[in-house]
């Protein structure tokens, strides 16, 4: 087996079991057992949501290379920029912070935590009888991913593991080298600013405050996975702090842009918008 194929079979291993532990705690075996037959029906009240997440994990997977060429001879060169800014703030936690169970930790976070974290919202919210947090949270996704992808194509930015060897060690590829193989297929050390790891962790953090009525037991693991995410990006030298900042900007305008574009149904709603719905369905138009 090559190394990317036991990462990712690695990933979903854990991610299945995470998923499948967090389901039976916080959404429960008797809202799993309802949600079941109406799922389909959930997932067509939700299918613009998909199809536009869908459409921007596509564009992303199939124009990252192009864009990073357009991003290396048109974009803005940050990366002195940022430097000039913060300095040397990453080589100080390293040097401050680092040591085997916290590099350990965190690396366990950055890869398996955060793929578990960006799921199970999927799964909670499609479990919930309306459907418009579902749609929300998967259209916050979108914005994250589309407006970071052109915020790479504009800014050309490298990493403080690129820029300072000698003062940050990429702590994540010296504890789990394998690990590579994988972030390799999904990522350039170009594309730093914003930091996708921190928008999209704290995206998942903002919904678990929010829904925490719904889903009391999910806040308190939701925010602290999302907050691990945070440090690991800079902990693992990945990141600079200028990016984190950026992330967290760029995750509270997309739960913010989620709510203002996706309504409840058949509130604020002008006539036809639930044209698609399904006759009787019995989800979404209660939203």
């Amino acid at each position: 087996m090559t190394p990317f194929l036991s990462v990712l079979t690695s990933v979903v291993a854990w991610v299945a079991a995470m998923l499948t532990v967090a389901s039976l705690a916080v959404v429960g075996p008797a809202r799993l057992r309802a949600a079941r037959t109406g799922v389909r029906a959930r997932l067509w009240d939700a299918r613009r949501a998909v199809a536009v997440l869908c459409a921007v994990l596509l564009a992303s997977a199939l124009g990252r290379s192009w864009l990073l060429d357009v991003s290396r001879l048109f974009g803005l060169q940050a990366t002195a920029l940022i430097y000039a800014l913060e300095g040397g703030f990453v080589a100080w936690v390293q040097a401050t912070f680092a040591g085997p169970a916290l590099t350990a930790y965190f690396s366990w976070v950055y890869v398996y935590g955060y793929a578990f974290l960006l799921a199970f919202p999927v799964v909670a919210y499609l479990a919930l009888p309306r459907t418009v947090t579902f749609r929300r949270v998967l259209v916050a996704y979108a914005l994250n991913y589309g407006i970071g992808l052109a915020l790479y194509t504009l800014i050309f930015a490298h990493g403080p593991r690129n820029v300072m060897p000698e003062m940050v060690t990429p702590l994540l590829f010296a504890n789990q080298p394998d690990v590579m193989a994988l972030t390799s297929e999904v990522n350039v050390n170009s594309n730093v600013f914003p930091s996708l790891h921190t928008s999209l962790a704290v995206t998942v953090g903002t919904f678990a405050v929010l829904t925490r009525e719904e889903y009391p037991r999910w806040t308190p693991v939701g925010v602290t996975l999302s907050l691990s995410v945070v440090v690991a990006t800079m902990y693992l030298g990945i990141h600079w702090l200028t990016d984190v900042i950026a992330g967290f900007a760029l995750a509270f305008g997309s739960v913010y842009l989620a709510h203002r574009f996706v309504e409840p149904r058949g509130e604020g709603l002008s006539p036809g918008d639930d044209a698609g719905e399904r006759p009787g369905s019995g989800t979404g138009a209660d939203d």
